[in-house]
């Protein structure tokens, strides 16, 4: 017969297999401090973006209420050459995200279609 401890030992290792493949994890490449530090560059980056533009704006003054820069807001880039995107999904995540799937690919056939 076998042992008890070599039937716990295989009990074990497929419980951890089963847990394995249920998860959804990844390795992480970057370190917990230097993730802290690209977080506080993003946040400096970001307000240094905001101040610059609300002094921008303060230069500008009234002049984006009252005069037109010339800029068509209807305007729409089409692109001209095909293009293809990929997107890789298992089926747990197919399940959450269908609805969401569902209505950017409609979207895209409608485009396609009103292109033609």
């Amino acid at each position: 017969m076998v042992s008890c401890k070599t039937v716990a030992a295989l009990l074990v290792v497929y419980v951890a297999a089963l847990l394995a493949s249920q998860t959804e994890a990844f390795v992480p490449i970057f370190t917990y401090s230097e993730v802290q530090r690209m977080q506080e560059k993003e946040r400096t980056k970001g307000q240094k973006k905001s101040l610059s533009e609300q002094q921008r704006s303060e230069e500008m003054g009234a002049l984006d209420l009252e005069e037109p820069t010339g800029e068509k807001e209807d305007q729409v880039i089409r692109l001209t050459a095909p293009m293809e995107i990929g997107i890789r999904m298992n089926s747990r995540q197919l399940e959450k995200y269908r609805a969401a799937v569902e209505g950017l690919l409609s979207e895209v056939l409608l485009s396609t279609q009103d292109a033609k």
